[in-house]
């Protein structure tokens, strides 16, 4: 029963959609489920998990979503107080669904505008960004470049302990030589005395 209510329900927003289209009517899309990692591609999931973090911690409510009431303390805690209306703007920059909260998915519009250059100087949105914004040379270029120097660092004293472990092989190995060959040259002098 519940498959088949879930069905009606699929098509008959497909069915209203297509009504509005011929109509001429913009739609706003419904969102369900959404990957954040693969719908965000341009931020690696160290900074979409940092991006949680700063969310969560806004998210006094925990659920989900940030209120106007929360997005009004968040903006008082980050030191850029905004008025109702700024802070309704802000909210409907990037409330996609029209709930007039904004969730972890539309939290992540406002750093995907940012990054692009897409959100007015010194708006709300622009200040939450900044003031919120993983330093992308610390995490990105920089910290990508630290990570390859670090690794070939490494890998560079693996390579000379790896070195260093075969020198030792070689010289145990000579010495082994030299000793199987003295007890040898030792066996063959004794035999010598003794004939």
């Amino acid at each position: 029963m519940a498959a088949t209510e879930e069905l009606n329900g699929i098509l008959s927003r497909r069915q209203e959609i297509n009504d509005k289209l011929e109509e001429g009517v913009e739609i706003k899309p419904k969102y369900k489920f959404v990957n954040v990692y693969t719908e965000f591609h341009e931020f690696s999931r160290k900074e979409i998990k940092q991006y949680e973090v700063t969310f969560n911690k806004f998210d006094e409510g925990r659920d989900g979503f940030l209120d106007l009431t929360e997005v009004k303390r968040m903006m008082e805690r980050l030191g850029a107080p905004q008025t109702h209306l700024g802070l309704k703007a802000m909210i409907s920059e990037v409330d996609e669904d029209g709930d007039n909260k904004i969730s972890f998915r539309e939290f992540l519009l406002i750093y995907r505008k940012a990054r692009a250059g897409e959100l007015e100087m010194d708006s709300g949105l622009d200040a939450l960004a900044r003031l919120t914004e993983i330093n992308v040379e610390q995490v990105g270029v920089n910290g990508a470049k630290n990570f390859f120097e670090a690794k070939i660092e490494e890998l560079a004293k693996s390579n000379k302990f790896h070195d260093e472990i075969i020198q030792e092989q070689e010289e145990k190995r000579r010495e082994a030589e030299e000793r199987a060959l003295r007890r040898q040259q030792f066996k063959e002098k004794a035999a010598l005395f003794q004939h």
